[in-house]
């Protein structure tokens, strides 16, 4: 499984962006997540996608949303109401999922995208 992320940018806070994590192989039977790296900070999780399931992290529940599409084999994660503390460089990530499981540390995952840089200015 190959993973392209992409979509990032900068944005100003209260704004919004759309990231998007298109999968070069697999899809359907994977789960698809979103880490995130702030500067100085360790990777943390912010949503996973696994079939119809999906799971946010409290720290972006009401304003990030992930969903995928089957026919394009993508995973977006809707991001709006920025604020600083979102920026950093956010990655995309898979591994084969099972139904009824969700996935939220970066040991759950065996493929990585390359990662791509949200900065939010205030």
């Amino acid at each position: 499984v190959q993973l392209q992320a992409s979509g990032g940018g900068l944005v100003q806070a209260g704004g919004s962006l759309r990231l998007s994590c298109e999968s070069l192989g697999y899809f359907n039977n994977y789960a698809i997540a979103w880490f995130r790296q702030a500067p100085e900070k360790e990777r943390e999780f912010v949503a996973t996608s696994v079939y119809d399931r999906t799971y946010v992290a409290d720290s972006v529940k009401g304003r990030f949303t992930i969903s995928r599409d089957k026919v394009k084999k993508t995973v977006y994660l809707q991001m709006n109401s920025l604020k600083s503390e979102d920026t950093g460089v956010y990655y995309c990530a898979a591994r084969w999922g099972y139904p009824g499981d969700h996935y939220v540390r970066e040991s759950d995952f065996a493929y990585w995208g390359q990662g791509t840089q949200v900065t939010v200015s205030s």
